[in-house]
């Protein structure tokens, strides 16, 4: 839990600098397509140093995290092939069972699928690049995604603005808590894709 700390507080430093929100934006980006780090923690952390920027911010996340998205998805459309025995041994959440599950979703209910994953802690990359192996209608793709990581992104960023202060002092005294309950959230989103898709 130590390291977490540090991780915190060098992730807040990151608010401190002109270069907050472009790592906002890579850090979304490549969360989206095959990067195992959800951005959720770094937007947090600008928010909360920076509360009247928060919306600033989530669109910055919602903008990285649809680009990020559409990569993941030509990803899978163009190179699956070629990419798909690293996925499967190097990126959490990705099994050949899985992605099984996923297409049989997608053929019932396409952009609700997208959706779901943008907004709820199942691994999105998973649904990126799922898109573009079943060649799922791009529009559709990025409807979803846009719809989903921003109200996720903005839901945050209105929470901070609204209870900043409070919500800092909260993360401040219960940060290993929360970063363990964060973690589990995480490790269950795995979990719930692994079993169940």
């Amino acid at each position: 839990m130590f390291g977490l700390r540090r991780l915190y507080d060098w992730v807040l430093s990151w608010a401190r600098t002109p270069y907050g929100g472009i790592a906002l934006f890579v850090l979304a980006f490549a969360e989206s397509s095959f990067f195992p780090v959800p951005p959720d923690v770094l937007l947090i952390a600008l928010a909360l140093s920076l509360p009247t920027r928060a919306f600033r911010f989530a669109f910055i996340a919602a903008c990285g995290s649809v680009l990020g998205g559409l990569f993941g998805y030509l990803l899978g459309y163009g190179m699956w092939h070629a990419l798909d025995s690293f996925f499967f041994a190097y990126v959490p959440g990705f099994t050949p069972e899985g992605f099984v599950r996923v297409q049989e979703l997608f053929e019932r209910y396409n952009f609700w699928v997208v959706f779901s994953a943008g907004f709820t802690p199942i691994p999105y990359k998973i649904i990126t690049v799922g898109a573009g192996v079943f060649h799922i209608n791009i529009p559709v793709f990025l409807i979803g995604s846009a719809v989903g990581r921003s109200l996720r992104f903005f839901l945050v960023a209105w929470f901070i603005y609204r209870f900043g202060p409070p919500v800092r002092v909260l993360i401040e005294k219960y940060f290993n808590y929360l970063a363990l309950a964060f973690f589990i959230l995480l490790v269950a989103g795995v979990w719930v894709v692994k079993y169940f898709f």
